[in-house]
């Protein structure tokens, strides 16, 4: 999963496996997003490099800068 930069105007851009999965205005929307890609657990996954990128910009973080 790909967790783009913070937009101006909040959320941030997210894709899983180069497919948009919406934009999320917080963690509950990436573990929402993961579990529609079939991952049901995916709370402990956000801070796994291994799963989630976050690009520019603290993880966690989702309004404007």
């Amino acid at each position: 999963m790909v967790v783009g930069r913070p937009s101006g105007t909040g959320g941030r851009r997210v894709t899983i496996r180069a497919r948009s999965a919406g934009l999320a205005h917080s963690d509950a929307d990436l573990v929402e997003f993961l579990r529609r890609a079939g991952l049901p657990d995916a709370e402990d996954l956000l801070d796994d490099p291994a799963w989630v990128h976050w690009q520019e910009g603290p993880p966690h973080t989702y309004g404007p800068n």
